[in-house]
């Protein structure tokens, strides 16, 4: 993975400093800001080869990561959203948006609860004001349930392009989706010894193709939908960064494989 900086590693093990050198993003320079930080090593007798344990390389590299997350958004900060670039499947990596980090402390909190994968799919390829956006969150009961991927939410909106950089998003449906329950559930269901009845199959098909569906709109004339502004930062071809205005927290995304729902 690129690294927006490098490091120089001096350890009372070694006489000569290890120093690496970084080409963020593939461009043609070197950085070589060497910075003195302490490692653990430990020796054995004889022949055997100094061994380094629990350097704190590893994390020098995540905290360059982290700066260049954080410093990319003015590389492009003066130009229009691209929304043939933003169209497609975009793979959460961080965020600090309250709503989103509940769900990993209710996942950490309760055993029998599991957050996957969480998506944004942007649907605009051939608009230039707006379009449809899809917050997809991949999650299961394990008990009951596939592992990661037992089902999945999607959270819908229109959203509409309101300025250079910011689109306003009108949330329009909430489903839950794509059911997978696990193969003990199954057995029961339909037990594998046994000749599977057209009820048991009619079940299992239920299961497999539920789709739940809530809308969220205005319900009475001139009322508008559950909204907010959602400011586009930083756009290229494998990264996303947005805000959501007003305390929502900050999201990072990078490019993934269209996701089908």
């Amino acid at each position: 993975m690129d690294r927006i900086a490098s490091a120089a590693i001096f350890c009372p093990a070694f006489s000569t400093p290890r120093v690496c050198k970084i080409k963020p993003f593939g461009l043609n320079f070197n950085t070589d800001h060497r910075k003195r930080f302490s490692c653990r090593v430990a020796v054995a007798s004889g022949n055997t080869t100094a061994k380094v344990v629990d350097s704190e390389l590893d994390l020098e590299y995540k905290k360059h990561d982290l700066l260049r997350a954080v410093t990319v958004e003015g590389f492009n900060g003066g130009e229009a959203i691209d929304l043939m670039k933003l169209d497609g499947t975009w793979r959460l990596q961080y965020t600090s948006a309250p709503d989103v980090v509940v769900l990993f402390e209710a996942a950490s909190r309760f055993p029998f609860f599991q957050v996957g994968q969480i998506f944004q799919k942007f649907e605009c390829r051939d608009r230039s004001d707006g379009g449809i956006i899809r917050n997809v969150v991949q999650w299961s009961v394990p008990s009951l349930l596939e592992e990661q991927e037992g089902a999945t939410l999607v959270v819908t909106a229109k959203f509409d392009k309101v300025s250079s950089r910011n689109i306003y998003l009108q949330f329009e449906e909430i489903s839950v989706r794509n059911i997978n329950i696990n193969e003990q559930v199954q057995s029961l269901l339909a037990p594998a010894i046994l000749p599977r009845s057209f009820l048991n199959l009619q079940i299992l098909q239920f299961i497999r193709t539920f789709n739940a569906q809530i809308p969220v709109t205005a319900t009475s004339p001139g009322r508008r939908s559950v909204g907010g502004l959602y400011y586009l930062s930083y756009l290229d071809n494998n990264m996303l960064l947005g805000r959501s205005v007003g305390g929502g927290g900050v999201f990072v995304f990078t490019k993934s494989q269209p996701l089908e729902l």
